[in-house]
């Protein structure tokens, strides 16, 4: 009897001492592909500073608090509450001998950052460290100098290093978002970076303008304009706002951008018909990609170019399919909803994303790109529209009207943590992600 109790706790003591161990090898690499992931349990205290003045303890708390925010908007981390924390290193040190990792695990912390932050006029310098609290020690460490007006570039820095690390990807901070809005009273095309944060207006036409597109490079935008009384073809280079125009009568419309190439495809209608053309960056005709009887739109390239899906109602309803280019093969991808349109590719080739009608609503579902295991995503009641993937393949990109004036809101690749990104005057609509190229 003795000897099975002591083997009880024995085998209590191994499942306490072994269990974070074990908890920990499920994100030595996020497998960002799992519908229901794990949220990883990290703590962000505040940063030490250097000379602990009131300016740089308010501009230190600003970087703290704006690092775990970023961290907590990719959906992979639970943020704890600092009130919780049993040691505060911006008053006790941020050396790795200064930290009892004992102290970060028993409030439930598998990863933690640690700061130090130093402020002299406009100068700052911030050192920054990821540790894995399980297996003490440091993971990643990093040291920072710019201007204080730098500071948000370099914790998106750290935050790229930091779910590089964790997923294999870089992630998201570097892109940003562009998107359609009303607010002066016409349809303008504006850009945000991926949270939100510093929207600004790209186009002043005061006259509809929709349809953003970026290039893979992220430094050039297409975009359809009434600007000149139809709706033409607009592709302009972002460094310097020059403009080449594709101007064909009828509509000129839907750009989307080769992957790793300087052309795009659009719809066009000068034939009579509704098609999408392959056309150069500069906006020349190369070739006509669908030829179909009903109308062909709003094309989107598989991540290896060798593919489009798009919009056609040659079957009645509006549908989406997919032409494999080199073989002129099309197939037919979705079966469910009545009307089923503004498909996108996911990054990672496995999922399209697009806007299905059920009943008097829309709403965003992703689909094999096999057209197996359609998922509905958004369920708020009211309209939810024109998805766009993040450049990772993680989040999804959207606009809704569930509170009010349509916005633009982010989810998970899974529907998962819904949450608004922005409120402008107006209604903004029709995002598209770009890639990782931008700086914020």
């Amino acid at each position: 009897m003795r000897r099975s109790t002591i083997s009880l706790y024995i085998l209590i003591l191994s499942v306490i001492l072994f269990a974070p161990a074990v908890c920990r090898a499920e994100y030595d690499v996020i497998d960002i592909t799992k519908p229901f992931l794990r949220k990883i349990p990290l703590a962000v205290p505040s940063f030490k500073s250097a000379i602990g003045s009131g300016e740089e303890k308010q501009s230190s708390q600003t970087a703290a608090d704006f690092l775990s925010e970023s961290l907590d908007f990719t959906g992979y981390f639970k943020i704890l509450d600092r009130g919780s924390f049993l040691f505060d290193p911006a008053r006790n040190g941020v050396t790795l001998t200064d930290l009892n990792f004992q102290n970060w695990t028993v409030v439930g912390a598998e990863l933690l950052v640690t700061g130090y932050y130093s402020l002299n006029g406009d100068n700052i310098t911030i050192e920054l460290r990821l540790f894995d609290t399980f297996k003490a020690r440091r993971v990643l460490g990093k040291k920072y100098t710019g201007k204080l007006s730098n500071q948000r570039s370099i914790i998106l820095r750290f935050c790229t290093d930091v779910i590089k690390y964790l997923t294999g990807s870089a992630g998201i901070f570097g892109s940003q978002i562009a998107f359609v809005s009303n607010g002066t009273g016409n349809k303008e095309i504006y850009i945000c970076a991926f949270d939100g944060y510093n929207p600004r207006r790209l186009t002043t036409n005061n006259a509809i303008t929709l349809f953003p597109a970026w290039s893979s490079d992220s430094k050039w935008l297409a975009f359809t304009s009434y600007k000149d009384g139809n709706p033409d073809l607009y592709i302009r280079d972002l460094a310097n706002a020059r403009e080449s125009k594709l101007s064909k009568q009828g509509i000129n419309i839907t750009p989307a951008w080769a992957p790793g190439k300087f052309e795009l495809a659009a719809t066009l209608s000068f034939s009579g018909d509704q098609e999408i053309y392959l056309l150069t960056g500069s906006g020349k005709i190369i070739k006509r990609l669908t030829k179909s009887r009903g109308i062909d739109v709003t094309p989107t390239w598989s991540p290896d170019g060798k593919k489009i899906a798009f919009v056609s109602n040659r079957a009645g309803s509006a549908q989406v399919y997919i032409k494999e280019l080199a073989s002129g093969r099309v197939n037919r991808l979705t079966y469910e909803g009545q009307k089923n349109t503004q498909p996108s590719w996911s990054p990672r080739g496995d999922k399209i994303a697009y806007t299905s009608q059920i009943g008097g609503e829309h709403h965003i579902f992703t689909i094999g790109s096999d057209g197996q295991n359609p998922v509905q995503l958004t369920y708020e009641p009211r309209d939810n529209e024109a998805p766009t993937w993040s450049p990772d393949g993680s989040l999804i990109a959207f606009s809704s009207d569930r509170e009010g004036p349509t916005r633009i809101y982010v989810m998970t690749a899974f529907g998962t943590d819904q949450r608004r990104l922005l409120a402008l005057a107006g209604k903004q609509t029709n995002p598209k992600w770009s890639m990782n190229h931008l700086n914020n």
